[in-house]
């Protein structure tokens, strides 16, 4: 595995930082854990990170044997993890572990975003509480401004598809809250009831979709981890 200058040392925790340690790369090796592969898809997992650094970081990953590029037959080009990229994953989810036990709740719903929370609410969600035919559920945060107050979630079987925009079809629930309030459900760090009960989350549409909502929602994989700080 190739080596990147940097702390001149020859202990494996700071070889190991050369690689792991630069800004973005665990959060990238993060989604390629989630069984990310491609490039757009990767860029919607950490949407604050530029296009042109993603790419950057995903060569520095290839030439340190951390990432395999693979062109398929079609042209497209993919991305997944090596043996040793695969080898992190205890590592990065430690690090989950750690920010979900350690980090104090406030602390980490000051860095909301609803791209990033409908993407990994996409990818988590159980589709097996739904009616067993195509669902279309609404977010709606009304506190946004008005182009990013909507996303869609279309599920149809085991498939689950994220439209930033109207898919044209009829929604079987609406479901509006404050991104504050989602962002502690999908952590694990409140309720559906908590929340409904407080008044901070409304639900118009198919009742029996709402009242499982606690069921279907796609948490956090760190949620059942029990906090130590509040």
């Amino acid at each position: 595995m190739e080596q990147r200058g940097g702390y001149g040392q020859f202990c494996p925790v700071a070889m190991a930082s050369e690689i792991l340690c630069s800004r973005w790369t665990t959060l990238v090796i993060r989604e390629m854990l989630m069984g990310t592969t491609r490039f757009n898809d990767l860029r919607r997992g950490v949407p604050r990170m530029s296009p042109a650094l993603l790419s950057k970081r995903l060569k520095e990953l290839e030439r340190a044997g951390v990432v395999e590029v693979v062109t398929n037959a079609n042209g497209t080009t993919e991305y997944h993890l090596s043996p040793a990229g695969e080898d992190l994953r205890a590592i990065v989810l430690g690090i989950g572990s750690w920010g979900q036990r350690w980090v104090e709740s406030e602390l980490s719903l000051r860095n909301l975003d609803p791209s990033l929370l409908m993407w990994d609410m996409r990818r988590n969600l159980n589709p097996k509480p739904l009616p067993k035919r195509r669902c279309t559920i609404q977010f709606l945060y009304p506190e946004l401004p008005e182009t990013r107050q909507n996303f869609w979630l279309v599920v149809d079987g085991s498939s689950v598809d994220l439209c930033g925009f109207d898919p044209g079809f009829d929604v079987d629930l609406l479901v509006t809250s404050s991104l504050k309030s989602m962002t502690a459900i999908w952590m694990g760090l409140s309720a559906v009831r908590r929340e409904v009960e407080a008044g901070r989350v409304e639900f118009d549409g198919d009742p029996s979709i709402a009242s499982a909502m606690q069921q279907w929602l796609g948490l956090s994989t760190f949620a059942p981890q029990q906090r130590m700080v509040s």
